[in-house]
């Protein structure tokens, strides 16, 4: 079984309202993007990590990686004009390596994850993967503890929470299945990569995700995943003996 994922970081940091994009924000000494690949990597060291970055960005993320010591073997594709063409752009990448695995009787499996979502559990991305090897396509997703309510022309009025899930990354493919999908022609309603595989009248399995697994976008997530770090290093000193 070869296991590849695709970290897309194209945010140019705008909900942030400064000039760095959000993935490359200091959380505890080293940015956002870091963080992610270091989940990535001690879930699985074998895991084939692609980092999927706009070709302007990359010199930065370089320099970052020479000035703190990026520690997470992983490779670099340009990433696109949108997320879809993005995400294409590193299944293009990878495509020489998926067909000679294919054609070796390899299984390959495919995770799309946010860069700026640090905070996904080990299990949660096991999970994941295990879904989409028996079953071609899985996503994590958690419940709505909000209430919710819908607009029309007449107004708003509410509506039944337990029928929605808040979606979550990484979502994780057979390596045929989603570059099929991604062969299509890119439409506005592809929100995520499930969409793109559904509109080829896939079915999506969902996965329970985890609720730390945000995707830090505004100042305010930024608040929590400062909380969600300070938290964990409180965890694993208690478990060191601290």
């Amino acid at each position: 079984m070869r296991r590849y994922v695709l970290i897309v970081a194209g945010g140019k940091g705008l909900r942030m309202g400064g000039d760095l994009p959000k993935q490359f924000i200091p959380l505890e000494g080293k940015p956002v993007l870091m963080h992610t690949l270091e989940v990535f990597h001690r879930w699985d060291a074998s895991a084939e990590l692609v980092l999927v970055l706009p070709e302007d960005h990359q010199p930065y993320w370089n320099m970052l990686c020479r000035e703190i010591g990026c520690k997470v073997p992983h490779r670099i594709a340009n990433g696109g004009e949108t997320r879809f063409h993005s995400v294409r752009n590193g299944l293009e990448f990878l495509s020489e390596e998926i067909k000679n695995a294919s054609e070796g009787n390899e299984k390959v499996l495919v995770a799309v994850h946010d860069g700026v979502r640090p905070f996904v559990s080990p299990e949660v991305i096991e999970a994941c993967f295990d879904e989409a090897e028996k079953k071609g396509a899985a996503i994590p997703v958690m419940p709505m503890i909000d209430s919710l309510r819908e607009t029309d022309e007449k107004g708003s009025h509410p509506v039944d929470r337990s029928r929605y899930f808040a979606v979550q990354t990484p979502q994780v493919f057979r390596s045929g299945l989603l570059l099929k999908a991604y062969g299509q022609e890119f439409s506005s309603l592809f929100t995520d990569d499930a969409s793109v595989v559904e509109a080829m009248g896939e079915t999506i399995r969902l996965v329970s995700g985890n609720r730390e697994n945000i995707k830090i976008t505004t100042p305010f997530d930024l608040i929590i995943a400062e909380s969600l770090l300070i938290h964990a290093g409180r965890e694993n000193g208690d478990r060191a003996g601290f």
